[in-house]
């Protein structure tokens, strides 16, 4: 069959998820092409050539753009038939439903070829309209000639130098279950383990491809920690100048503090980790499994081995008052995490996907509203709405400063943030000295689990050309 393979996003890396399941169904058989709506402009010629799409919704950002996508495929082929593949795609699911796609989600690959083949077959391709697959996989080595080349994708800045970057993965799913966190609703604390060779071969190919710096996007990278040390040392050995980042659990830096070490000496820049926020309390709702305390103790860890942590926030919840968003800006403040963190971490909003663990949860109760099928997440207001308001203005304020350094941001949001909360504003000084800090980062400035920029969707939902279908 001729498959097209779609993604809108994903973080801002050549698409690891699509790259892999092209491999798969290249292996059975079939004929595939690629489309990355994140770098690539929309081709109706690649619709037309489809006889089934498939659209990659690893994140809550893709499977927005990727509704859009679907539509736009939907519009112009009425009968094509289409897959919602990736962490997110059970959510939304009358939106699918209205679309006659199939749905999988978790270890989607043998779920691909299979639905391929009953296509191929003739038959309809719907039976199993919603597929949960937890099976454990043989990964092939990702088929990612047919992306765009690494330079067209997230860099990584440092000293002064951008370094193309590639994305990887070890493992898939997590052992965890925060509250908040959609791969547990997936993956029910389990992970999965991407053989050390299949990984070792794809960096070799994006080695090739130009990479100097490298990604594990696992979940957690940690939740096998033999066997991410044995990914680190086998790609140290063979390309030891390459440099990494990797995502991070709070409690796992803790818990492992001899890995550090070695870690930064094999070439270890940053670790991304979701601290959430500072008010224990939440976090305790959130199941989180760290303090704020433990969050100031990993960040002295990891630097005293000459290691950054990059974290990423949610200060909007129902229970965060103007206070506990200010004291997210006092603790970046403090630990200076200023240049260690994008700006629209700071607007981040609880989202409640169908299925999240927090939907039962007794805190939740009070503050539950209706399932947004727009927003792909049950409502809730905050019982002030002041906090609502400061919300909106800080997400304007992130998108529209996507091309403004940190300490501009940084401080726009301050001015928001500070009053609201009745405290003084920081010193502007203190701020852009901190701000300018020589840290790792990568050159994406966006984030999962933001809302969608205007410029992200209107790369998807140009109008369609018409067609004879």
């Amino acid at each position: 069959m001729r498959i097209l393979l779609i993604s809108t996003y994903e973080l801002g890396h050549q698409p690891l998820h699509v790259a892999s399941p092209a491999a798969r169904l290249q292996a059975a058989g079939h004929d595939v092409r690629a489309l990355d709506l994140g770098v690539q402009d929309w081709d109706d010629e690649l619709a037309d050539w489809a006889e089934a799409v498939a659209i990659s919704v690893p994140m809550h950002t893709a499977m927005r753009l990727g509704l859009d996508a679907a539509r736009r495929v939907r519009d112009r082929h009425a009968r094509t038939p289409l897959c919602f593949y990736g962490l997110y795609a059970p959510v939304g699911r009358e939106l699918t439903d209205g679309l006659g796609a199939r749905v999988i989600a978790g270890e989607y690959e043998q779920a691909l070829v299979d639905w391929a083949a009953d296509l191929d077959a003739g038959h309809a391709g719907t039976d199993r309209v919603v597929e949960l697959a937890r099976g454990r996989e043989r990964f092939l080595v990702p088929a990612r000639d047919l992306l765009p080349p690494l330079d067209r994708y997230a860099h990584l800045e440092w000293n002064g130098e951008r370094r193309v970057a590639g994305y990887v993965e070890t493992t898939h799913g997590c052992a965890h279950r925060c509250r908040h966190c959609p791969v547990p609703t997936v993956y029910d604390g389990q992970f999965r383990v991407v053989a050390v060779d299949t990984v070792v071969e794809d960096v070799r190919r994006l080695v090739a491809g130009g990479a100097r710096h490298l990604s594990f996007g696992d979940p957690d990278f940690l939740n096998g920690p033999g066997h991410a040390l044995a990914v680190v040392r086998a790609v140290h050995a063979e390309f030891p100048a390459l440099t990494w980042d990797a995502t991070v659990k709070v409690e796992h830096m803790l818990a492992h503090p001899g890995l550090w070490e070695e870690f930064a000496a094999r070439g270890m820049l940053f670790a991304v980790s979701a601290f959430e926020s500072t008010d224990d309390a939440q976090l305790e709702i959130l199941d989180k499994g760290h303090t704020a305390a433990d969050m100031a103790a990993a960040v002295a860890l990891l630097r005293r081995h000459g290691v950054e942590i990059r974290p990423s926030w949610m200060p909007f919840t129902p229970w965060a008052n103007t206070g506990h968003i200010a004291d997210v800006f006092d603790f970046t403040i403090a630990h200076g995490l200023v240049a260690n963190t994008d700006p629209v971490q700071f607007s981040i909003r609880l989202l409640l996907p169908d299925g999240s663990l927090l939907l039962g949860h007794p805190a939740m109760t009070l503050y539950l509203g209706d399932y947004d099928s727009g927003r792909l997440s049950w409502s809730w207001g905050n019982p002030d709405p002041a906090v609502d308001d400061l919300q909106r203005r800080l997400a304007a304020i992130a998108e529209t400063g996507v091309d403004d350094t940190t300490a501009d941001v940084f401080l726009a949001m301050a001015a928001e943030v500070y009053p609201a909360a009745g405290r003084p504003l920081p010193d502007e000084a203190a701020v852009r000295a901190a701000a300018h800090a020589d840290r790792p980062r990568l050159s994406e400035p966006w984030f999962c689990c933001a809302e969608p920029t205007q410029a992200q969707q209107l790369a998807v939902v140009a109008p369609p050309a018409p067609c004879c279908d």
